[in-house]
C-alpha cells in the first residue's frame, strides 16, 4: 500500500468561529481589501448560500478582518498564514485545512468583490451534480464582463485560455477567473498533489486547471459575472512589466507539465 504524499502547509494560524453546518465550503483569499472583503463579505451572508465561509488571509494590515465582524458575517473561520508564499500558498492552507475538515468540495472566489457572490450556489450544484472542476467565466453562456480592461481581455482571450486549454485537452474561455470549484476526490488524488511548495504565487490556479483534464476528470464551465470598477484603480495584486511577466512564467511551467508530480 502506497502511503499518502507529505503535504507542505504554510505555518497559519486558525481562529474558528462556529461550527461547520454545510458540506461544501467557500475560500475566499485575501490581503488588504479594506471595505471590498467587507462588502463582499456582507453580500455572501445575505444571499444564504449553501457554503461554510473560510476566509484565507495573507497577513492583512489594515483592519478588515477583525473577528466580530466575520462572526457578524457568519464567517466559520479565519486562517492566517503566517509563513512565507502568496496566493498559491494560502489557498494550499484553506484547501488543506477544509479537507482535514471532512467538505465534500471547496469553491472558491477572489477577495476584491469583483465577482457576483450569488453564484456560488451554481458551482456547489455542479458539485453535486459529480463535475470535479467547475471554472467560472464571464464569456460563458449566462456570464457578463462589466468594464474589464482591454489588456485582461487580450491576455486571457488570445493566451491565457487557448495555452491552458490545450495544456488541459478541454476548452475553457476564462481561465484567469479566480471563480472555481473542485470535488474532493480531484484535490485528493495522488496524482494531483496540490500541497507542494512549488505553488507559490498563482501556479496553483494555472496547474489545477490543467491537470484536470489531463487526469479525465469532469469538467465544465458556468457563466459569472465579473465587474471592475469604473473611475477607480483596478483591484489587483498583479503590477507592472515584471508581475505580468511572472504571470506568463507560471502558466508556461504549468502548461508543460513541468508542475506535475514526479
Amino acid at each position: 500500500m502506497t502511503a499518502d504524499p507529505p503535504r507542505q502547509i504554510p505555518a497559519h494560524c486558525v481562529d474558528l468561529l462556529s461550527e461547520r453546518r454545510h458540506a461544501h465550503a467557500l475560500v475566499i483569499p485575501v490581503i488588504n481589501e479594506g471595505g471590498r472583503i467587507r462588502a463582499q463579505l456582507a453580500r455572501v451572508a445575505a444571499a444564504s448560500l449553501p457554503v461554510d465561509v473560510i476566509v484565507a488571509d495573507g497577513g492583512s494590515t489594515d483592519g478588515s478582518l477583525d473577528l466580530p465582524y466575520l462572526q457578524e458575517q457568519g464567517v466559520r473561520a479565519l486562517l492566517t498564514k503566517t509563513g512565507p508564499g502568496k496566493l498559491s500558498a494560502q489557498l494550499r492552507m484553506a484547501y488543506a485545512w477544509c479537507l482535514d475538515e471532512g467538505y465534500e468540495g471547496i469553491v472558491t472566489i477572489d477577495g476584491n468583490g469583483k465577482d457576483n457572490v450569488e453564484a456560488a450556489a451554481q458551482f456547489v450544484t455542479k458539485l453535486r451534480e459529480g463535475y470535479d472542476y467547475v471554472q467560472g467565466s464571464r464569456y460563458a453562456r449566462g456570464g457578463k464582463a462589466e468594464n474589464t480592461p482591454l489588456e485582461r481581455t487580450i491576455g486571457n482571450r488570445l493566451i491565457h485560455a487557448p495555452i491552458l486549454s490545450l495544456a488541459g485537452r478541454r476548452w475553457f474561455t476564462d481561465t484567469t477567473n479566480g471563480f472555481r470549484a473542485y470535488s474532493r476526490r480531484y484535490l485528493v488524488d495522488p496524482r494531483v498533489q496540490p500541497f507542494r511548495e512549488v505553488f507559490s504565487a498563482y501556479e496553483l490556479l494555472f496547474y489545477l486547471t490543467a491537470r484536470a483534464g489531463q487526469l479525465g476528470y469532469r469538467v465544465c464551465e458556468i457563466g459569472v459575472r465579473r465587474s471592475y470598477p469604473v473611475g477607480e484603480a483596478v483591484p489587483t495584486k498583479i503590477t507592472g512589466a515584471g508581475g505580468k511577466w511572472g504571470i506568463i512564467k507560471q502558466l508556461l511551467s504549468a502548461a508543460s507539465g513541468r508542475l506535475n508530480p514526479q
